[in-house]
């Protein structure tokens, strides 16, 4: 297993800034492009754990690229190129400051608003007699406030109106383009035995054109089913759905008393669980695409992905 990407400290041509998330780095060229920078670094409950996952970051954005292209005739994106396993280019956009969560099934964090009693998420219903796992009528809506630090925090659409994040008329759009990338994202699924249970969009404005920007369900973005098991447990309700999502290293923390919150230790993360995660990272991105994960060759990565970008560059 080789070494993570865990920083970058780049110098493009033309470069106007650099922002530094919680996985991507993100280099603005000329005010008018973004390189962004998929790093192995992994986050949960909002927290950057203290390893990175080797090959993460080319699975992300690999499977995004894969993603944005196919959903393309369902909503314009502001991708330009993968000039590097690692690397996307594209337009950049003003951030809508909410992220578009949708929600298929009760799982996660919606049931465990729901096991404490909660019958409405972001102004969304969930019916009475639920079970977790259940599939909702139809996806619900839980949009979430895009925190800069700190923890995200869910928001109702009346809310969202209120402090401008969005108007009234952004909002059907957004809302339509969610759910139509959110079907189209299901029947992809599908078709590979796989069951999207939610996932979460973000969208930015380029003069009067709402694009989806960032990443498209990735397994950092969003929850995947084994089909096959998720639909036999609906049925006798034995052995809990496989799932190919970041939920795993959620729950992983939780057994070990970690959920970001303030004087909690994070636990250690040994060689052998890390590796695990890159494997299940490496699994979906073969189940989702039918294709093999290639891992890049020996050249020094961040040479690489230097190299790569200048000269995609130029091609602009």
């Amino acid at each position: 297993m080789t070494g993570a990407i865990t920083s970058t400290d780049f110098a493009f041509p033309g470069q106007t800034g650099v922002y530094h998330g919680k996985v991507r780095d993100v280099y603005s060229i000329k005010d008018k492009y973004l390189v962004a920078v998929a790093t192995d670094r992994i986050s949960a409950f909002d927290v950057i754990l203290p390893h990175g996952i080797p090959y993460k970051g080319q699975v992300l954005n690999q499977l995004s690229d894969y993603f944005l292209t196919a959903t393309a005739d369902v909503a314009p994106n502001w991708l330009l190129s993968t000039p590097d396993p690692n690397v996307s280019i594209g337009k950049k956009c003003q951030p809508f400051k909410v992220e578009m969560v949708i929600r298929g099934c009760l799982v996660g964090h919606a049931w465990r608003e729901y096991q404490a009693g909660k019958r409405q998420l972001c102004g969304s219903p969930m019916p009475d007699g639920l079970k977790e796992y259940d599939e909702f009528p139809e996806p619900i809506l839980t949009p979430a406030t895009k925190a800069d630090a700190g923890h995200d925090e869910d928001i109702s659409l009346e809310e969202i109106i209120s402090r401008g994040l969005a108007t009234k008329q952004e909002w059907t759009k957004l809302e339509q383009l969610t759910r139509n990338l959110f079907a189209k994202g299901q029947a992809m699924a599908a078709k590979r035995n796989l069951y999207l249970a939610d996932t979460k969009y973000e969208f930015g404005k380029l003069g009067d054109e709402i694009l989806l920007i960032d990443e498209v369900h990735t397994p950092d973005s969003s929850r995947y089913f084994y089909l096959d098991s998720y639909r036999t447990y609906l049925k006798d309700r034995k052995e809990v759905p496989n799932h190919l999502s970041k939920e795993f290293v959620r729950e992983w923390l939780m057994e070990r008393g970690f959920m970001g919150q303030k004087g909690q230790k994070m636990p250690d993360m040994n060689d052998e669980f890390v590796n695990s995660v890159s494997a299940r990272y490496i699994e979906l991105y073969e189940e989702m695409t039918g294709q093999k994960f290639v891992k890049p060759g020996d050249e020094d990565p961040l040479k690489r992905i230097e190299k790569n970008v200048i000269v995609a560059l130029e091609q602009i």
